[in-house]
């Protein structure tokens, strides 16, 4: 079986020359220069779900050849899914032409690791605390798995090392950019001033919920991105999520909210060793704070 597989690999390889590798890499070159496209946009989970549709359909089809109607169904359904393809994708692609016309990058991603998240994290408490105790009011917003590109260029590039300095001069009132969301990508702050779509759940009462809140449950109803807002005429820290709002937090609570979010991520950017004892301590039902917590006590 495997003396078949390498004779068959050495048969396909024995046939190519130049021009088949050049048409191959031109091929590959295309598809890739799509994806960094559309990286870092909500419009990457609806490629993924109209491939996966694409490929079962035709999977389906090819497997049950006795079912006509099915059959027929595949084959008219998508001709009429590659004409949508260009509506749905208008403005990734208005994007990669404007792209082409600054001659800017074409092929260098745009995705990074964070391996400061816990500094953000700690930054962005701080920062929510000192504005709500000065009744500031303040949107920020953290980029997860989907991508927030489409907002991102909605306000003021700064690509910043996220401090509670630059948030707290940012939210200043009266300052250029303190009207609208900042959004963090990674350990920076890709951008100020951001607008984001205006939403509300079922569950809350939309009406006693200000533009700054409802733009925070906007944004989470559309992507799984994580905001911290603080209120302008209360003060109150809140933070939102799939839709859903927590109210009336102090620093303590938001840090912990935000680290239990982030949870997977910063114990991936922990050593090795720190991770195997950090889940080590998760089964015996502890954790490090708990420890901490106990050491604090027994000291008092």
């Amino acid at each position: 079986m495997l003396s078949e597989l390498i004779l068959e690999i050495y048969f396909i390889l024995s046939r190519l020359d130049w021009i088949s590798i050049i048409d191959i890499l031109l091929v590959a070159l295309v598809f890739y220069w799509i994806l960094t496209l559309l990286q870092g946009t909500q419009a990457v989970q609806l490629l993924r779900g109209i491939l996966i549709l694409s490929i079962l359909a035709v999977i389906s089809a090819s497997v049950l050849n006795q079912l006509t109607a099915f059959r027929w169904l595949v084959d008219k359904a998508l001709p009429a899914l590659l004409v949508a393809i260009p509506v749905i994708f208008q403005p990734e692609l208005r994007r990669g032409l404007e792209r082409l016309g600054r001659t800017g990058k074409l092929l260098v991603g745009g995705g990074r690791v964070s391996t400061r998240l816990e500094e953000v994290l700690d930054a962005v408490g701080q920062t929510a605390s000192q504005l709500s105790s000065l009744r500031h009011g303040a949107l920020i917003v953290f980029e997860r798995e989907t991508g927030l590109q489409d907002y991102i260029e909605t306000g003021i590039s700064l690509n910043a090392i996220v401090t509670p300095n630059l948030l707290m001069t940012i939210f200043y009132p009266g300052t250029p950019l303190h009207d609208g969301a900042v959004i963090i990508k990674g350990d920076r702050v890709a951008a100020a001033a951001t607008v984001l779509p205006l939403g509300g759940s079922t569950t809350t009462d939309t009406l006693s919920l200000g533009t700054r809140h409802r733009a925070a449950l906007g944004v989470t109803e559309v992507s799984d991105a994580i905001t911290v807002v603080v209120s302008e005429e209360t003060g109150l820290i809140s933070v939102t999520y799939n839709g859903e709002i927590i109210r009336g937090l102090d620093q303590k609570r938001l840090d912990q909210l935000l680290k239990a979010f982030f949870r997977n991520q910063l114990e991936e950017a922990m050593p090795t060793g720190l991770r195997t004892t950090q889940n080590f301590l998760r089964r015996l039902g502890l954790s490090r704070t708990d420890i901490g917590d106990s050491k604090t006590q027994s000291r008092a």
